[in-house]
C-alpha cells in the first residue's frame, strides 16, 4: 500500500499522473479483505501507542480488560475495544485541562488548536500536531482528487474561519493539491453580497460550504441581479450538515448553480473529516477506510451492524497521533452498503449520507422523524420560498408538530386563494413523506432570518406553538 505507515510520512512532492482517477490506486481499489488485514495490523501499532502516551485509554481499557496485545481480528476490536463517548471527552479535558488526558504528543508540539464553540456546556479542545496537520493536508488532497479537483483549479471556501475545522481542513487540502485558494470565509453581515461579486469576477472551479449557506447565496446573488449559474462552478462540496447527500437538497442546488454536488463529512474531532466522502462518480459517502477506520453500529450495544440496516458510525484514527481517536460514536444515523462503486474503489459507503443526529429525531404520534426528511421533502416543492422552521410541543402525552414554511415570491403574489392552495400541497407532500398530518402556516417570502452557517430550524417553544395554532386557526375559520 502507497505510503502506508505509522506515524504516516508522505512525500509532500507527489502527485498521480493528471489522467489518473485515483491518488493511490493501490489502497483505494485493492480486495476489501486485503485491506482489513492491513487495517488490523495498523489498529494493533494505533492501540499500543495510544495504551502507551495516553492515560486517559490505558485507564478505559484496563477497566474494561482489555489490552491492544489482544487484537487478533477486527471482531476483536469491534468487540472487545469499549467506545467514546464525546462526554468521555469532555471530562478528561475537564481533568486534564486544556487538551484532556488523551493528548498523546508534549504540548509543545501542538500545531494548531481548533474546537467546538462551547454555546452549551464546555467546549472541547482539539490539539493537531505539525505531523498530524500534514497527514490531514494530504488525505483531503487525496479525496479531492477523487472528487475531480486537480492542481491549478480555483476553491472558493466559503465557511468560517474559526474555531470551525471545517474551513481549514479544506484549506489544507485545497493548497496540498496545488489548486488556486480562495477562503472568503463567511459569517459576517454583507459578505454574502460581496462574495457573489467576487465569484462573478473569480469564476472558481469548485465551491465548499454547508448546504444551508450555499442555497442562502443564491438568493443573495439574485437580489444582486447575478445568476448564480454564471459563476461557473463545476463542483461544490459539502459538509456540516446533512443536505447534499439528500435528493431533494441536493438536486435543488445543482439546479440553482449548475454544478455536480457531493457529500463529506464525518466529525470534526475526527478530522481529516473528509474520511467520508464521494467521489466525481459516486454518489452518497465512501468510507475512507485507509483513513479512518469505520463501523456503523447498533446505538445501544455499538456491536457492528449488517450491510444494509441503519446504525451510528463509529470512527477510529489511522492516522492521528497527538489526539487519536479510538472508536469515537458519532451519535449520528446512516445506513451502510459493501456494493461496487462506479468509480472502482472498494470502500464500505453510506449511499444516502448522513440522516441527522440521533439527538434531532423527534416523535411525533408514534412517528420518528429527522429535520433532513422536512428539508428535503420541501425542497421538491416548486413554489418553496427557501426557509422553513419546525415548532414542535411536547404539553401533550406525545409531540405535536406545526410548520411555518416560506412561499416564493411568484407564489404569495398571487394572493390568498394561491396560498391555501400551496398549504395544501406541503401538507400533502408532508403527510405522503413523514406518513403524518401537520399543521402549516405559509408566509412571505424572506421573513424567516437566514443564515451564513449551519441551519437550526427545529424549535421546542410550546408558547409559540399554541399562539401559530390560535392563529391558523382563526385564518381557517
Amino acid at each position: 500500500m502507497e505510503f502506508w505507515s505509522f506515524p504516516p510520512s508522505y512525500d509532500e512532492s507527489y502527485f498521480p499522473g493528471l489522467d489518473s482517477r485515483y491518488w493511490f490506486k493501490e489502497r483505494e481499489t485493492m480486495p476489501a479483505g486485503l485491506r482489513e488485514k492491513a487495517i488490523l495490523e495498523r489498529l494493533r501499532l494505533v492501540c499500543s501507542y495510544a495504551y502507551e502516551n495516553a492515560p486517559f485509554y490505558k485507564r478505559k481499557w484496563d477497566e474494561a480488560g482489555f489490552h491492544p496485545t489482544h487484537l487478533i481480528s477486527l471482531e476483536d476490536f469491534e468487540s472487545k475495544v469499549p467506545v467514546i463517548l464525546k462526554k468521555d471527552l469532555r471530562d478528561a479535558q475537564a481533568r486534564a485541562a486544556p487538551f484532556g488526558d488523551y493528548l498523546c504528543v508534549p504540548p509543545d508540539e501542538v500545531f494548531h488548536i481548533h474546537g467546538t464553540s462551547g454555546t452549551t456546556g464546555r467546549p472541547t479542545a482539539f490539539a493537531i500536531g505539525r505531523g498530524d496537520w500534514r497527514a490531514i493536508a494530504n488525505a483531503h488532497a487525496r479525496i479531492m482528487w477523487a472528487m475531480g479537483l486537480r492542481p491549478g483549479d480555483t476553491i472558493c471556501i466559503a465557511a468560517v474561519f474559526s474555531l470551525y475545522m471545517g474551513s481549514w481542513g479544506a484549506l489544507a487540502g485545497a493548497e496540498r493539491l496545488g489548486a488556486k485558494c480562495f477562503p472568503f470565509g463567511g459569517g459576517a453581515a454583507g459578505m454574502s453580497a460581496r462574495l457573489a461579486h467576487w465569484l462573478h469576477l473569480i469564476k472558481p472551479t469548485a465551491f465548499y460550504g454547508t448546504p444551508t449557506y450555499a442555497l442562502h447565496l443564491a438568493e443573495v446573488s439574485r437580489d444582486e441581479g447575478l445568476n448564480p449559474r454564471d459563476f461557473q462552478f463545476k463542483i461544490m462540496f459539502f459538509s456540516g450538515e446533512p443536505g447534499a447527500s439528500v435528493p431533494g437538497v441536493r438536486d435543488r442546488i445543482e439546479e440553482l448553480f449548475g454544478a455536480d454536488v457531493l457529500d463529506c463529512g464525518s466529525m470534526a474531532e475526527m478530522t481529516p473529516w473528509m474520511n467520508l466522502a464521494g467521489s466525481a462518480e459516486t454518489r452518497g459517502l465512501l468510507c475512507w477506510q485507509d483513513v479512518v477506520y469505520t463501523e456503523v453500529c447498533d446505538p445501544k450495544g455499538f456491536q457492528r451492524v449488517p450491510y444494509g440496516v441503519r446504525g451510528t458510525p463509529v470512527y477510529t484514527h489511522l492516522e492521528r497521533t497527538s489526539q487519536p481517536m479510538i472508536r469515537l460514536v458519532s451519535g449520528d444515523l446512516a445506513v451502510w452498503t459493501n456494493e461496487p462503486s462506479p468509480c472502482g474503489r472498494t470502500y464500505p459507503r453510506l449511499p444516502q449520507g448522513i440522516f441527522g443526529r440521533i439527538d434531532d429525531m423527534f416523535t411525533i404520534r408514534g412517528e420518528n422523524v429527522y429535520p433532513s426528511e422536512i428539508d428535503a421533502a420541501l425542497n421538491e416543492l416548486p413554489h418553496y420560498g427557501g426557509e422553513h422552521r419546525i415548532i414542535i410541543s411536547r404539553d401533550a402525552s406525545m409531540d405535536e408538530l406545526l410548520l411555518r414554511v416560506e412561499a416564493d415570491g411568484a407564489r404569495y403574489s398571487q394572493g390568498a386563494e394561491a396560498l391555501v392552495r400551496f398549504r395544501v400541497e406541503v401538507e400533502r407532500k408532508l403527510l405522503k413523506v413523514l406518513g403524518l398530518r401537520t399543521l402549516v402556516d405559509i408566509v412571505e417570502p424572506n421573513s424567516i432570518p437566514r443564515t451564513d452557517f449551519k441551519a437550526r430550524r427545529v424549535i421546542d417553544d410550546r408558547a409559540m406553538f399554541r399562539e401559530m395554532q390560535h392563529q391558523i386557526e382563526e385564518r381557517a375559520g
